[in-house]
């Protein structure tokens, strides 16, 4: 059988294996780097009672929080964005942004989770939201279009999926709200 009678899957598979093994570069799962369309807005932290919504990402390699064992090179990213319907913020860190693009990694809030959940905040007309680090984290993030370990300019998408609580402040009254933080946003190289 010709190369060009392989099913793309395989071409891909074999062409991604030796482009990420010989350049870091991106999975084949995007045929190039960067968010291909994909807003710029739509990460959303909600319940039936609130719709946080976030955007504008940027993410640097600011080796902010290096991973023990990371192979040379591979320099730790945070991705820091503001929420659209309010005033608040996201902050992201991940140690190894090589991994980002081939597997869903974990989110958490200490040192060790591959995606540390930095800051979160958040506000309404009513209340203003801050994430309760005493309550447990769950979900995952995982990248599409991320070539060079974060390092190229194109940046990439970014998808979550998590579930946290939140502190919520409504006037006098504190309590805490769980949310899902879900979305397909795109994130643009810092500069």
């Amino acid at each position: 059988m010709s190369p060009s009678r392989f099913p793309s899957s395989i071409r891909c598979t074999a062409a991604g294996l030796i482009a990420a093994s010989v350049a870091g570069a991106a999975g084949c799962g995007d045929d190039s780097c960067g968010p291909g369309g994909v807003s710029s807005i739509g990460l959303i932290a909600d319940n039936p009672a609130v719709v946080l919504t976030y955007g504008q990402l940027t993410g640097g390699l600011n080796n902010d929080c290096p991973a023990i064992g990371a192979p040379a090179g591979v320099i730790s990213m945070t991705i820091g964005g503001t929420q659209q319907d309010g005033q608040g913020l996201i902050t992201l860190c991940i140690g190894r942004p090589d991994l980002l693009d081939t597997q869903a990694l974990s989110l958490g809030f200490d040192a060790a989770a591959p995606v540390r959940v930095v800051d979160f905040a958040g506000s309404d007309k009513n209340c203003t939201y801050k994430v309760d680090r005493t309550m447990p984290l769950t979900g995952t993030a995982h990248a599409s279009g991320l070539c060079s370990n974060g390092a190229d300019p194109a940046g990439f998408a970014l998808v979550v999926d998590a579930t946290l609580s939140l502190t919520r402040t409504c006037g006098t009254t504190v309590d805490t709200t769980g949310v899902i933080l879900h979305g397909r946003v795109a994130v643009a190289a810092a500069k």
